[in-house]
């Protein structure tokens, strides 16, 4: 952990040209001692690392102090520094190690494509926090310590104890064989086997992790691609799910879209709306997508979905013909 710490001291150092050494103890995630602690390591190996004093002080390294990696062209270390700016590896516990890489990789870059790579990067903007609504997206928290553990069975074979809190449910343990890792807007999923079936489990509802010496029983090589569609099919096509023929403002399509879980069938009216046919989670789910769009959207089918409909709107319009207080 050192080493790599050490490293990306001289990383930051290259990179910014002069840093203070709690601007430093910011970036490593360290005390002030211990990055005092590491220049004079540095130091002490023949890097040439020296301190400026003064009200804009710190710490440098000399001109030319540097190695190369001219096998990238341009468009190749752009397509590394638009990858490290995805937010797909904080679901996989490889935030830190990610940020890490990057400076290496600029650091590394031949001086007449660094700038230009980095300038480039900066006029791209990959799954942003928020939409044009304003609708932040919900980072889903995992502690370092469990999707190590988690990452660590996956790529070792090994059979996988997790602690899991499935919804609704108490907490249980339980044994898997882990196949692999996804990501999906941000949210991180496990892929695997118990008791021979399949199983997919979401990485913020693993509340602890244990990794056995035991090998996973699992194919060789697996689709992750194919694997996670399938799964979804399943899981669309499962439970409690209900169907629903609505009439949609083409304006607000995506909006309903977005709540559905899957779109079976569109086609568009003689009068420009939209009829689609999508599925919901359950009857509560579809009640509140249809109401969000208000008289933008008609539940055509279920007559169960329209009674729900216009049972509410009669209540808020009841509510709201009364005098206020």
């Amino acid at each position: 952990m050192r080493a790599d710490r050490l490293v990306s001291l001289v990383l930051l150092l290259r990179q910014h040209g002069r840093l203070s050494a709690a601007a430093l103890a910011r970036e490593l995630e360290v005390s002030t001692r211990t990055v005092l602690r590491d220049i004079e390591a540095l130091s002490a190996a023949g890097v040439p690392v020296y301190a400026e004093r003064g009200r804009h002080g710190g710490f440098a390294l000399l001109p030319g102090f540097r190695t190369e990696l001219t096998g990238l062209n341009h468009d190749e270390a752009l397509a590394l520094l638009v990858a490290g700016s995805r937010r797909g590896a904080q679901a996989f516990g490889l935030g830190s190690a990610l940020a890490s890489a990057m400076l290496k990789v600029v650091d590394a870059l031949p001086e007449s494509y660094r700038d230009t790579a980095a300038g480039a990067a900066e006029r791209l903007l990959i799954d942003p926090e928020t939409d044009l609504l304003s609708r932040r997206v919900v980072d889903e928290e995992v502690p370092d310590a469990v999707v190590a553990e988690v990452r660590r069975a996956v790529f070792a074979g090994h059979r996988l104890r997790i602690h899991y809190a499935a919804v609704n449910q108490t907490p249980k343990w339980r044994t898997v064989d882990p196949i692999g890792l996804v990501t999906v807007r941000d949210q991180g999923y496990l892929l695997a086997t118990r008791s021979g079936a399949d199983r997919t489990y979401r990485l913020s509802r693993v509340l602890a992790a244990e990794e056995l010496a035991e090998p996973a029983q699992r194919p060789d090589r697996v689709d992750l691609d194919r694997a996670w569609q399938e799964r979804s099919t399943r899981f669309r096509t499962g439970g409690d799910q209900v169907t629903v023929l609505v009439r949609v403002d083409p304006a607000r399509r995506e909006v309903l879209v977005g709540t559905a879980l899957a779109v079976l069938a569109e086609e568009t009216d003689a009068d420009g709306r939209l009829r689609l046919e999508v599925t919901f989670q359950d009857p509560r789910h579809a009640e509140w997508a249809l109401w969000q769009l208000a008289t933008s959207a008609e539940a055509l089918a279920p007559q169960w979905l329209r009674a729900a409909l216009r049972d509410r709107a009669a209540a808020i319009a009841a509510f709201y013909g009364s005098q206020p207080g």
